[in-house]
């Protein structure tokens, strides 16, 4: 039996992306990105 996601539920995150836009899928990106080379450079 297989559930699959309401279109409430798909609405709502595209609401939801849209909110923060590129500016925030960017600033994520780059945040991950800089933690990923923080860890690189310390166990390096």
């Amino acid at each position: 039996m297989e559930t699959k996601p309401s279109p409430d539920k798909k609405t709502a995150v595209l609401k939801w992306l849209k909110r923060i836009g590129v500016w925030g899928f960017l600033f994520f990106l780059i945040k991950g990105l800089i933690w990923l080379a923080l860890g690189y450079w310390v166990f390096k």
